[in-house]
C-alpha cells in the first residue's frame, strides 16, 4: 500500500469520525431549539409557571449541547486546510461562501442569543424574551441550512464549472447552489430527524422521571409536549426522507443502486430489496427478500422508469471516463498553448465527464495512455462498499418506522390522559434515549460513503483531494482527536447526568457563569 493511500485513508477516518462526532451534538441541539421555543410560547400564552421551569430546565441541557457543539465543530473546519488542502484550493471559491455566510448569519445569531435566553429572564419582557428563544431556534436552522447547502452541493455540484485558466471551479450562479434540490432535500430531512431527536431525548427523561416519582408536573407537560412534537417530526422524516431518496435518484444512481444492492436493471418499476446478503465479489445478493414495484415508486415516483442497476451504470462510467480523456487531452493542449481554440472548445464539450478521467490517476500517472482494462478497473471503481451502505439504510429506515409508532401511540395514551400509568412504555421511552443519534448517524453514514470514490460527485475523486503531507503528521492529530473528543464525551454525560438528577427549580442561572458553569451550580 503506498503512502499516499495511507494518506487518503487516515485523513478520510479522521474527518469522519469529527464529522460523525460532532453530529453527535447536531441532532439535539436543532430538536431542543424549537422545542424550547414550544414551550415557551405556551408559557407566554398561558401565563403558567411550570412552562417557564420547563424552558428554563431543557434550556441547561441545550446549553450544555451547544457548547459540545462548538466545541466539536471548529476542529472540523480546520481540517479543510491541515487534510484536504487541494480540495480548499479546487473548489474553496465555491465550498467556502456557505461557510462564511453560516458562521456571519447563523452561528454569530444563535451565540449572541443564547446568552441573552439564559440571564435575560429577569431582564427582558416575557414577549422579548420569546422572541430571542425563537431567534436561538432560527439561528440553529440556519446553521444546519448552510453547512447542508455547502455539502449538497458536493453531492450534487450545480452552479458551477471549471475553468482551465485559474485551474479551478468556480461559481456561475450562486441561486442555483443555494436552491439545490439535493441541498434543500437533505436540509428537511435533517432537521427533522433533529425534531425528532429532540423529542425522544426530553420524552426519555421525563418518562425516567415519572417512573421515579419526581418533578411530576414538569414531567407529565414534558412527555405530552414531546410526544405531540416527536409525532409530527416522525412522520416528517419519512415523508421527506422519501423526497431525498427521489432527489438522489435523479442525480447520484450508483448510490442509490449499491443501497439497494442491485446489480441488474431491472424492469420497471423496480423491486425494492426488504432483505438481503449482498456479495461484491459475485455481484449478486444472496436470500434477497423483495417487495415488488416499491423502489421504482421511491425512486422515480412512475412506474414505468428504469432504475439502472450497478452493471449498467458502471457501463456509463466507462462511458463518461473516455469523453473524459478527451477533456484531459484537450486540457493538456490548452495549459500549454492558451490560444488553442479547438482544444478550448473540446474542453467545453467534454469538460462536465473530466472527472471521470481523473479516476484513473489512482491506477498510472500517465492516463492519456490507459487501457481498456485501466478504464474498466477505473469504472468500477466508481461503485462504493454494498453491503455496509445496504443494512445502514435498512436500520435508519426501520428505527423512523419505529419511532412513528412509538409516538403514535403514547399520542393517543396522552390524549385518553393514561400516559402516565403505561409504566411498560414509559420504560421502552426510556431505553429508546441512544435510538435517534444511531438513526442519524446512519443517515450521514449513507449520504456520505454512498458518493464514493467523490468528494465532489462527478467532479474531483477523493485520493485526490487530499493534502500533501506525510502519514505520521495524520497519524498524530487523529490521535489527539480521539483523546480530546473521548475528554469531552465523558465531560458532556458528567454535566447532562449532573443536569438531570438536579432536575428543575435547582438549576437558576447565574447572570455571572457561563452556560456550562449552570449544570454543576447546584450541590
Amino acid at each position: 500500500m503506498s503512502l499516499a493511500l495511507d494518506v487518503v485513508q487516515l485523513s478520510r477516518l479522521q474527518f469522519g469520525l469529527t464529522a460523525m462526532y460532532h453530529f453527535l451534538f447536531v441532532p439535539l441541539t436543532l430538536g431542543l431549539a424549537v422545542l424550547l421555543a414550544i414551550m415557551e410560547s405556551v408559557y407566554v400564552m398561558t401565563g403558567k409557571e411550570v412552562y417557564r421551569q420547563m424552558t428554563k430546565f431543557w434550556g441547561v441541557l441545550f446549553g450544555i449541547n451547544f457548547a459540545m457543539g462548538v466545541a466539536t465543530g471548529i476542529t472540523m473546519e480546520f481540517q479543510f486546510g491541515m487534510n484536504w488542502a487541494y480540495y480548499s484550493h479546487y473548489v474553496g471559491d465555491i465550498f467556502g461562501a456557505p461557510l462564511a455566510i453560516e458562521g456571519l448569519m447563523a452561528f454569530f445569531l444563535e451565540a449572541t442569543f443564547i446568552g441573552l435566553f439564559f440571564f435575560g429572564w429577569d431582564r427582558m419582557s416575557k414577549v422579548g424574551h420569546l422572541c430571542v428563544t425563537c431567534l436561538v431556534a432560527l439561528g440553529s436552522n440556519l446553521s444546519a441550512l448552510w453547512i447542508l447547502v455547502a455539502n449538497g452541493w458536493m453531492q450534487n455540484p450545480v452552479g458551477a464549472h471549471f475553468n482551465p485558466d485559474t485551474m479551478r471551479m468556480e461559481v456561475t450562479d450562486f441561486m442555483a447552489i443555494l436552491f439545490n434540490p439535493v441541498a434543500q432535500a437533505k436540509f428537511v430531512h435533517t432537521v427533522s430527524a433533529g425534531y425528532v431527536t429532540g423529542a425522544i431525548f426530553v420524552a426519555s427523561v421525563s418518562s425516567l422521571f415519572l417512573l421515579r416519582g419526581k418533578h411530576l408536573e414538569l414531567a407529565r407537560r414534558s412527555l405530552t409536549v414531546a410526544v405531540s412534537f416527536g409525532l409530527a417530526s416522525a412522520l416528517s422524516v419519512v415523508v421527506l426522507g422519501d423526497e431525498s431518496g427521489y432527489t438522489a435518484g435523479e442525480n447520484q444512481k450508483m448510490k442509490i443502486a449499491a443501497i439497494e444492492a442491485m446489480w441488474e436493471t431491472e424492469p420497471a418499476p423496480a423491486s425494492f430489496t426488504i432483505f438481503g446478503l449482498p456479495n461484491q465479489e459475485t455481484h449478486q445478493t444472496e436470500f434477497a427478500v423483495r417487495v415488488p414495484w416499491l423502489l421504482g415508486l421511491i425512486a422515480t415516483r412512475s412506474i414505468d422508469q428504469e432504475v439502472p442497476g450497478i452493471q449498467e451504470l458502471v457501463g456509463h462510467a466507462q462511458e463518461h471516463i473516455r469523453s473524459g480523456l478527451i477533456a484531459f487531452n484537450a486540457l493538456e493542449k490548452l495549459r500549454a498553448d492558451r490560444t488553442d481554440k479547438d482544444a478550448r472548445a473540446q474542453l467545453d464539450q467534454y469538460g462536465g465527464t473530466l472527472g471521470y478521467a481523473l479516476l484513473l490517476k489512482k491506477i498510472r500517472p500517465d492516463i492519456a495512455q490507459a487501457t481498456d482494462e485501466d478504464i474498466s478497473r477505473a469504472a468500477w471503481a466508481t461503485v462504493p462498499r454494498v453491503s455496509p451502505l445496504f443494512w445502514s439504510f435498512r436500520v435508519m429506515v426501520a428505527l423512523g418506522f419505529f419511532f412513528i409508532l412509538l409516538f403514535g401511540f403514547a399520542f393517543y395514551l396522552a390524549a385518553r390522559s393514561r400516559l402516565e400509568k403505561a409504566r411498560g412504555l414509559l420504560w421502552v421511552m426510556v431505553f429508546t434515549l441512544p435510538l435517534p443519534w444511531i438513526a442519524a448517524e446512519l443517515g450521514w453514514f449513507v449520504a456520505e460513503v454512498g458518493r464514493q470514490p467523490w468528494v465532489i460527485e462527478g467532479v474531483l475523486p477523493t485520493f485526490l483531494a487530499v493534502s500533501s503531507i506525510a502519514a505520521s503528521d495524520v497519524w498524530i492529530t487523529l490521535i489527539g482527536f480521539i483523546a480530546f473528543y473521548s475528554a469531552l464525551l465523558v465531560v458532556d454525560i458528567y454535566l447532562m447526568v449532573k443536569a438531570i438528577r438536579h432536575g428543575p427549580g435547582e438549576l437558576e442561572p447565574d447572570a455571572s457563569a457561563p452556560p456550562l458553569a449552570v449544570a454543576s451550580a447546584a450541590e
